[in-house]
């Protein structure tokens, strides 16, 4: 892994309408993901981590509007390019090529009544037309290959193909184009836990043959502290502490941080209790004043409800960032 930046993020702020209800879904995020780097995304659901996601790849539907900030893509050589001010003709070449991104759920992804050696030469063919029909084939042979799927499944449709199948489809998809960095938006959520490991292995495998960046999001920290390099945590559309994935599992800072890792059993060690986190996640056109967190938080003192914490280092923790008046 390099620290040479792959992908910067800076003061992102997304809206859902732009009337006097808007309702605030991202607020200044900033985030940068080196190259070579695997970097998760943590926060219940609600949090804003698949809003990021879509706004990063310009794929923000209505409502939606992105209402300030910066999106840097590095190529490499020092090359940078302004993502949101792509015109349409180069976002869609960029995208694919340079960024791609793995959704959810697999089904709603692929087309139902087109095979997978349709869906997969039909990227080739769209972004590589010089690539004659033969060799497209022998590419969408190559990238099931590599996600562990028999070139014989070339010629089902999605329907025939496992949960698990699916989403290596999709993973194969969005590395056709050997694209510097992929999202990957909770893409393990609709598996059995036996499944999402052998995704998770295979993705490793992958990442270090490839030499790609990822961005994985997930609401499941259990995940993200086995394979990552760094995990920023999500709160109420803001980052609330970033870190190291052994040092967030060994010291969370802030007290949501450390609600999530003991919403799920220790993989290793004594056993210990689930405490989890108590309430619910706030509705973004309702938000607390202050720290978005504090009505939830059982360390809360008097600046939490009054002032909005800001993400820096905490005294005793260079290499981190952690936003909470308990580290201010």
């Amino acid at each position: 892994m390099s620290a040479e930046p792959v992908l910067t993020i800076s003061g992102l702020n997304v809206d859902y309408g732009t009337d006097a209800g808007a309702v605030h879904a991202l607020r200044d995020i900033d985030l940068t993901l080196n190259r070579g780097e695997v970097l998760g995304l943590a926060g219940e659901s609600g949090s804003g981590k698949s809003t990021l996601a879509y706004a990063v790849t310009r794929l923000l539907s209505p409502p939606g509007v992105i209402t300030g900030g910066e999106v840097h893509y590095h190529r490499p050589g020092g090359d940078r390019v302004d993502i949101l001010s792509l015109a349409p003709r180069r976002l869609r070449a960029f995208r694919w090529q340079e960024l791609s991104i793995v959704f959810q759920g697999a089904m709603n992804s692929l087309n139902p009544v087109h095979t997978v050696h349709s869906q997969l030469t039909d990227v080739l063919a769209a972004h590589r037309p010089e690539l004659r029909k033969r060799q497209r084939t022998e590419r969408a042979v190559e990238l099931l290959g590599l996600v562990g799927i028999s070139a014989d499944r070339l010629a089902a449709y999605p329907h025939q193909l496992s949960g698990g199948m699916r989403q290596r489809v999709m993973i194969a998809m969005a590395l056709a184009l050997e694209p510097e960095i992929v999202i990957m938006d909770e893409p393990t959520t609709a598996l059995d836990v036996v499944m999402q490991r052998q995704i998770l292995r295979r993705l490793v495998q992958l990442r270090r043959q490839l030499d790609f960046s990822v961005v994985f999001i997930t609401h499941d920290i259990s995940l993200l502290i086995e394979f990552s390099d760094r995990i920023a945590i999500m709160y109420g559309g803001r980052i609330v502490e970033q870190a190291g994935a052994a040092e967030i599992y060994r010291d969370p800072r802030h007290p949501y941080s450390d609600g999530l890792l003991h919403s799920f059993p220790a993989l290793h060690g004594p056993r210990r209790e689930l405490t989890g986190i108590p309430g619910s996640p706030p509705h973004l056109s309702a938000m607390p004043t202050g720290c978005a967190f504090h009505p939830r938080c059982g360390k809360a003192f008097d600046p939490c409800a009054g002032r909005v914490p800001l993400l820096a280092p905490p005294a005793d923790g260079p290499g981190r960032a952690v936003a909470c008046h308990l580290h201010s």
